[in-house]
């Protein structure tokens, strides 16, 4: 592409555009760069050495005068977006983007909404925390929603591979950094919102408006959980959303006639039974957005209700370890208090016994909602363990502490989680369930920078089968 057609100005070069790099290692002969200010390090500070790989021009927001042609913006990450979609052809305009997000269930609603599509027949890509899936083929994820350059060039794969859709999360981060920007939304979801990263947006009400910038960005359809307050206040400025609920009866699409159990849940949707074996009510609601989402994009109930009832386990999403013990245990990604509370409520459900609850919170984020958490635990579950999520810069025994402050001495702190989870699983009983939150999928832990192989569903997998032989 000619650099003056990707920008839309007759006053640069006739110059041949091979790619889009914001990285300058990344760099390639024929690049333009992207100087992104980031919030550790300035792109501009990078931008000899991008000419040096062969950046062809930079973007910049201040002029540097490094001899190559410069395109000066007020912001680097605003204008990367609409320069990725126009390299790779705009592919959004070519398949259905169903955009997810919230504070929980992003990444369950994702993967169910695919199912449902590709059930009607439709090839799916998906984008989230967990996983990517392009044309069929599954490949790991950095983030929750990749930088727009990767973004654009994904969706590019994801057209020129088959697809004719795609479901993704976003998170509230992307919003805010541009990321998400220059995408033809099909469909938008809300699942919820509750207190979470307020060490980047500050503020609940700085959170919430850039999860709002999801639906200013025009989406075809939007679809809006009313049983969360914040929806209530998103719909009501949305009058066409498609509403969804459980409790609230004023919704578009309601669950009636719910039943919860340890094989999953039974509901009514506008005259439909259907099956979902995702347990806990929490799970209803994702489902909910998803047949809402799927609906609105052409699917049949018939292939709904195909699509749901498939063996669907999202990793590190409530998911069950059986190594045939008599008591049940789950891993979870819950690291919110709304989702510590929600997956609690859904654990009680599976046995007759104790909950027996293993939790921690990460270290160098929202350090406010650590009591809160304890809060949660404190009154759903009946055995508290208290341990290490990921530590990062932090002192563990400092994070403990604060999570302590809502327990109170319910709890027994043990800051090596491995450790933690032997114990949960040494002291189970016939018809406890033990939950083991806040990693899930992830598949490391993070101490001082240093990221060191750690799975919760091996190590308690690996804590099962020694408790079954010993």
């Amino acid at each position: 592409m000619i650099l003056r057609d990707l920008f839309g100005d007759p006053a640069l070069p006739d110059v041949e555009v091979r790619a889009l790099a914001y990285d300058a290692r990344a760099v390639a002969p024929g690049d333009v760069f992207f100087c992104v200010v980031g919030f550790t390090r300035d792109g501009h500070d990078f931008a000899p050495e991008a000419i040096e790989r062969g950046a062809v021009a930079l973007v910049v927001e201040r002029p540097l005068g490094l001899g190559v042609p410069e395109i000066a913006v007020p912001s680097v990450r605003a204008a990367m977006a609409p320069a990725a979609a126009a390299i790779n052809g705009d592919p959004t305009a070519a398949i259905d983007v169903v955009g997810v997000t919230g504070t929980n269930g992003k990444t369950t609603t994702a993967y169910l909404t695919r199912a449902l599509l590709e059930a009607g027949g439709r090839p799916t890509g998906l984008l989230g925390t967990v996983t990517s899936v392009i044309g069929g083929d599954e490949q790991p994820t950095v983030r929750t929603t990749p930088e727009a350059i990767d973004l654009q060039r994904t969706f590019a794969a994801m057209r020129d591979a088959g697809d004719v859709a795609c479901s993704m999360e976003v998170s509230s981060h992307a919003l805010d950094l541009h990321r998400a920007d220059a995408i033809h939304w099909a469909v938008a979801v809300f699942t919820n919102l509750s207190q979470d990263h307020l060490d980047f947006h500050e503020t609940m009400d700085r959170y919430f408006e850039a999860k709002r910038r999801l639906f200013a960005a025009g989406p075809r359809v939007s679809i809006v959980n009313v049983d969360d307050p914040y929806g209530v206040e998103l719909a009501a400025s949305l009058p066409d959303a498609i509403t969804v609920a459980i409790g609230n009866g004023d919704a578009t699409l309601r669950a009636t006639d719910v039943a919860l159990g340890r094989a999953g849940s039974t509901f009514t949707v506008g005259g439909v039974a259907l099956s979902s074996p995702l347990p806990g009510a929490f799970n209803v609601l994702n489902v909910l957005c998803a047949v809402a989402a799927a609906r609105a994009l052409g699917v049949g109930d018939d292939a709904i209700a195909a699509g749901l009832s498939q063996e669907l386990r999202v990793p590190g999403r409530f998911e069950p370890v059986d190594e045939g013990q008599d008591f049940a245990l789950v891993v979870d990604y819950a690291h919110t208090p709304d989702a510590l509370a929600n997956v609690l409520r859904a654990a009680r459900a599976l046995g007759d016994g104790r909950v027996i609850c293993v939790f921690g919170a990460g270290g160098d984020r929202d350090a406010a909602k650590r009591p809160l958490m304890g809060v949660a635990a404190r009154e759903l579950a009946d055995v508290l363990i208290v341990t290490n999520d990921n530590p990062r810069s932090e002192e563990p025994a400092a994070t403990a502490a604060a999570i302590v402050e809502g327990t109170g001495p319910k709890a027994v702190v043990q800051l090596d989680r491995r450790a933690a989870i032997e114990l949960a699983v040494a002291q189970a009983r016939a018809g406890d369930v033990v939950v083991v939150a806040g990693k899930g999928h992830e598949q490391g832990q993070e101490v001082a920078g240093v990221i060191t192989p750690f799975d919760d569903v091996t190590v308690s997998r690996e804590a099962l089968r020694a408790r079954m032989v010993a």
